[in-house]
């Protein structure tokens, strides 16, 4: 389930960086040909405003292969015995996937949350192992099983 699991989260990530690097070229194509048909402080603003979002786009797509880079270090065939990157937490609350951001996942029928270890949920399970009580956001919860 883990390697399943995995993948998917692999598949975001690809699409993640896919539209960032898509939305870099748009951003420099927009802005050269708005330079080729515009003159004076309209020409330098688009050129601005070009620039803005190549560089916003840019911190997006070197985020995305961050990311791809952590999930290729996931082994998801070793077992844990506390959470950690790469565990599979069935808690009270859910089922969590400690790896990166990435929403809500469904697989096999059930809803997986994909979560950073930097997430405030992430920062709370890191270290717990089965059986754990955790607070969040006022209520109670408990580990059933890290795998």
């Amino acid at each position: 389930m883990k390697a399943e699991l995995l993948e998917k989260v692999k598949e975001i990530i690809e699409k993640r960086m896919n539209t960032s690097w898509q939305a870099m070229e748009d951003a420099k194509n927009s802005a050269n040909e708005e330079g080729k048909s515009s003159a004076g402080d309209k020409y330098e603003t688009a050129r601005a405003m070009g620039q803005i979002d190549r560089e916003m786009n840019g911190r997006m797509y070197d985020q995305a292969q961050q990311e791809r880079l952590l999930l290729d270090k996931i082994n998801p065939q070793i077992p844990f015995s506390h959470v950690g990157l790469g565990a599979l937490v069935n808690t009270t609350m859910g089922i969590f996937f400690v790896a990166v951001g990435a929403g809500i996942i469904p697989l096999n029928g059930t809803n997986i949350m994909i979560i950073s270890p930097q997430s405030p949920i992430g920062q709370i399970l890191m270290g717990k192992t089965a059986q754990d009580a955790f607070e969040f956001r006022g209520k109670k919860y408990e580990v059933i099983l890290v795998e």
